[in-house]
């Protein structure tokens, strides 16, 4: 298998871990803090907004390419393994059916929301040697 197809392999994978997490989360025998972990991984994976926004140069894409498969690999690794199995096989099956990639409404809210407290704080933190 060469390099590209090892890439594409593991692209997918992630893909589907990213919507298996998103089963993980309603299923009954994931425990809560998985649930926590996983809502913010694929809030986050499905919103159009970055934390850090693609047209930074390296940094825009280091979110993407290191941040989200890691914590998905994190939070696949909190989930039982028969719930595992069990969100795997209907991501795959959501895969195959719908095939495109959901948005989510909440992960752009939660990432202006961040934003907005880290624009609040520095304003709190430097509004004292604006004068």
């Amino acid at each position: 298998m060469s390099f590209g197809q090892s890439l594409k392999a593991w692209a997918k994978r992630i893909k589907r871990d990213g919507i298996t997490l998103w089963f993980a989360g309603q299923h009954s025998k994931t425990p809560w803090y998985a649930k926590v972990l996983g809502l913010f991984v694929v809030a986050y994976a499905l919103s159009p907004i970055d934390l850090i926004p693609d047209f930074i140069p390296v940094l825009g894409y280091a979110d993407d390419v290191i941040l989200l498969p890691v914590l998905i690999w994190l939070t696949v690794r909190l989930l039982p393994s028969e719930v595992l199995a069990q969100c795997r096989e209907q991501a795959d099956l959501w895969m195959q059916t719908a095939g495109l990639k959901p948005k989510s409404r909440l992960g752009a809210v939660m990432i202006v929301a961040l934003w907005l407290s880290v624009g609040a704080a520095a304003w709190v933190w430097l509004k004292p040697y604006l004068r």
